[in-house]
């Protein structure tokens, strides 16, 4: 069953290390690749699960919760059983034993073999995902589907090169007066505990299959808690590594699902005494709570912050205005990565075109996105649609805060007439109002903020990311001496940084085996996706002697 993987888990433990191109799962949702009728069946399948009762087998109190709507307009009616927290904790506890014993390898190949199906049903998984988190099909499909599968066994590489740096087993001689002294010494991974897992609602998958499958790896069960809005992708998630932990042998109960209507179980769950590993991504707030308050537990959080590109110069302008906008209107900057200050010097800034003023880059980049976003059946394949109402209450708010530059604008989905989709907003800020630009505005929310100097950009860069954090950076400059002071900055600022970006590479993406996403060095996270930091403390080492 698992023979196929040990090629794919080779080269991914090869990949980890090389940190070039790789990709064990095609992004490409075309039927050369998929085969012929994959997109189809996939829509079927997702369809099936509309207005019934999610086929989960799995120990509930026989109650059946679930209120997902699509940002699309519609009703999901799919329910799921109600868990019971201390039941599946306990479980959990049960069926680790047997998984510790299996071992580093079988742990891995068993997690490659979950991530194979999951990867067979991505067109399935893809219409989940678009239809919880509002993201348009195609992004539906590479973001929740191949790239985080990616993610995923970048997990599982990094868990076993850590828990395989040394030998399982060792023969000791020391040399002494007449016989040397000589031991056999057996060294034994051993998990930490029962893992969680807690979702957010607009990248279900991608964020939550690093923590599932670095926590499983290393011999911990892991109990997955998604987001209310979000509960299906990460149901089939876990419908199939059940499915393939019987199949192994194993007890299923080392995955299980813990749905939820409203809020609190997240928070039940994080501080029960014998949850011992959280992973988290979501909003600041709570994961500051998260950091306080699970304290025994291993926690890893993924929030927010103030994403910031600092504009010097550029000998690309249009590609330059380009990239921004597209970063800007992906997904309706619904995502932890997107941009949200621009930078700008406020005596402008020279190009290839010639010196621009302040007020001509601003309004070049609104005129930039307005274009890309001209044509209502093109806006929606880039914009998706509006997660949830906070996101569209801040996005309603942003004008009160300075001068508009470009406004949102309404978008009616020819496909689906109850989407709301909305186009992003640009605002002037002098640099002043660092009270507003210094916070985070999730959602399709941007800052142009005129400053004194690129210098003075670069000390607001520190003192934002370092205040509220950030998950990425970006520089355009024509000048090295600028470019090596924006380094400096970010790697003051413990921020990831992209320099020149034009074409089709945008700072809001983050390639797996290659692209660290996050770094755990300011407050918009804790830990690196993925980075050996990100293992570590998943396992210990238990050594059991004898004399030789």
């Amino acid at each position: 069953m698992f023979d196929q993987h040990e090629q794919t888990l080779s080269r991914a433990m090869e990949a980890i290390a090389e940190r070039g191109y790789w990709s064990a799962y095609p992004e490409s949702p075309s039927p050369r690749v998929y085969g012929e009728g994959a997109a189809e069946r996939g829509k079927e399948a997702f369809e099936s699960y509309l207005g019934k009762p999610f086929p989960l087998d799995q120990h509930g109190t026989g109650h059946w919760i679930g209120a997902e709507r699509s940002p699309y307009g519609m009703e999901l009616g799919i329910t799921y059983p109600e868990p019971s927290p201390e039941q599946l904790v306990e479980l959990a506890k049960a069926a680790m034993p047997a998984w510790r014993d299996a071992g580093p390898k079988a742990r891995a190949l068993v997690c490659a073999e979950i991530l194979h199906r999951i990867n067979q049903r991505s067109f399935e998984i893809a219409n989940a995902v678009q239809h919880t988190t509002g993201q348009a099909f195609v992004m539906a499909f590479q973001a929740g589907g191949p790239h985080a599968q990616d993610r995923g066994l970048e997990a599982v590489a990094y868990g076993l090169a850590a828990m395989t740096a040394a030998q399982p087993s060792a023969r000791w001689e020391k040399p002494a007066k007449g016989e040397p002294l000589v031991m056999s010494k057996k060294f034994t991974v051993v998990p930490r505990g029962v893992g969680l897992v807690i979702g957010c609602n607009t990248f279900p998958t991608w964020n939550a299959y690093p923590g599932l499958f670095a926590s499983l790896v290393t011999g911990n069960p892991v109990v997955v808690k998604p987001h209310p809005g979000a509960v299906l992708p990460l149901a089939i998630t876990v419908a199939i590594a059940r499915e393939v932990l019987a199949e192994a042998g194993f007890d299923p109960d080392l995955v299980t699902l813990a749905a939820e209507e409203g809020q609190g179980l997240a928070t039940q769950l994080a501080t029960h005494p014998d949850v011992r590993i959280v992973d988290f991504t979501g909003s600041t707030e709570y994961g500051d709570w998260l950091e306080r308050n699970a304290t025994q537990a291993l926690v890893h959080t993924e929030k927010a912050g103030v994403n910031t590109i600092v504009v010097d110069s550029t000998d690309a302008y249009k590609g330059m205005l380009g990239n921004i906008a597209f970063s800007l209107s992906l997904y309706s900057g619904q995502m932890c990565t997107a941009p949200q200050n621009i930078l700008i010097p406020s005596d402008g800034i020279a190009t290839d075109v010639g010196h621009k003023s302040f007020s001509e880059v601003a309004a070049d980049l609104a005129a930039a996105v307005g274009g890309l976003l001209g044509d209502d059946a093109r806006a929606v394949e880039l914009t998706g649609a509006i997660v949830n109402a906070g996101v569209l209450e801040r996005l309603e708010a942003a004008p009160s805060l300075g001068e508009v530059v470009l406004e949102s604008r309404a978008v009616a989905h020819p496909s689906f007439p109850g989407a709301t989709v909305r186009t992003p907003v640009i605002v002037e800020l002098p640099a002043e109002r660092e009270d507003v630009y210094g916070r985070e505005h999730f959602g399709p929310i941007a800052f142009v903020v005129a400053t004194a100097s690129t210098d003075d950009s670069l000390q607001v860069l520190r003192r934002t990311i370092a205040g509220r954090g950030a998950l990425t950076a970006s520089v355009y400059s024509t000048s090295e001496q600028v470019l090596e002071s924006a380094e400096r900055a970010a790697l003051e600022a413990g921020v990831n940084l992209s320099c020149n970006l034009t074409g089709g590479v945008f700072v809001n993406q983050s390639a797996a085996f290659s692209d660290y996403h996050g770094t755990g060095a300011n407050p918009a996270a804790t830990a690196s996706l993925t980075d050996p930091g990100f293992v570590a403390g998943r396992f210990h080492l238990v050594q059991s002697r004898r004399h030789a």
